[in-house]
C-alpha cells in the first residue's frame, strides 16, 4: 500500500532501529529527509535515476541549509541551558516543533517534485545505493536497517 511521503516516513521512522540509524546518518552529514524520500520512491516502484536524485538533492540542500539546519542548531545550542531554565526549555520545545514542521514541508516538497515520476515494478527500485555517506560502514548500516524495516512494513501490510 502506497501512502504519502510524510506518513511513510513516520511509519518507517517508528520501526525498531530506524530512528538511531537516521540520527547517525544525520550526524555524519546525511540528509534524513532525502534518505526517507528515496526509500519511499523505491517502495513505490520508481526506478532509480541519477538526474532525478540530483533534482531531489538540489531542492533538499537549499531547504536544509536555509531552514532546517538553523532551527536544529538553535535547538541544540539551547540543550544544556534549557535543563536549568524552564522558560528556555519551553522555547526550545517550540523550536523543535518548528524544526519538525520544516522537515515535513521538505518531505512535501520532495513528494511534489517526484509526483509524476513513473513507476515500474519490473526494474530495480533500490535508490539507497545512490546516496553516499562519508562513512561507508554507516552508509551500509543505515541502508540495511531501512531495508529491514521496510520489509517488516511490507510483511505487515501483506498479513505475513
Amino acid at each position: 500500500m502506497h501512502t504519502d511521503l510524510w506518513n511513510f516516513a513516520l511509519n518507517l521512522y517508528a520501526r525498531p532501529g530506524v530512528e538511531v540509524a537516521c540520527l547517525q546518518w544525520q550526524d555524519h552529514g546525511g540528509d534524513v529527509c532525502l534518505l526517507l524520500c528515496v526509500a519511499w520512491l523505491g517502495e513505490r516502484g520508481v526506478t532509480p535515476d541519477e538526474s532525478r536524485l540530483q533534482a531531489l538533492r538540489s531542492l533538499a540542500d537549499v531547504w536544509q541549509d536555509e531552514v532546517v539546519k538553523p532551527l536544529r542548531s538553535l535547538r541544540r545550542q539551547w540543550r544544556t541551558a534549557a535543563l536549568q531554565d524552564l522558560p528556555l526549555a519551553s522555547l526550545r520545545d517550540q523550536v523543535k516543533g518548528l524544526e519538525l514542521a520544516a522537515e515535513r514541508m521538505l518531505l512535501e516538497r520532495l513528494q511534489a517534485l517526484s509526483e509524476g515520476w513513473a513507476t515500474n515494478a519490473e526494474e530495480g527500485t533500490d535508490w539507497l545505493p545512490l546516496l553516499t555517506s562519508p562513512d561507508t560502514r554507516l552508509h551500509h548500516d543505515a541502508r540495511h536497517v531501512l531495508r529491514a524495516a521496510m520489509q517488516m512494513t511490507q510483511d505487515a501490510d501483506d498479513g505475513v
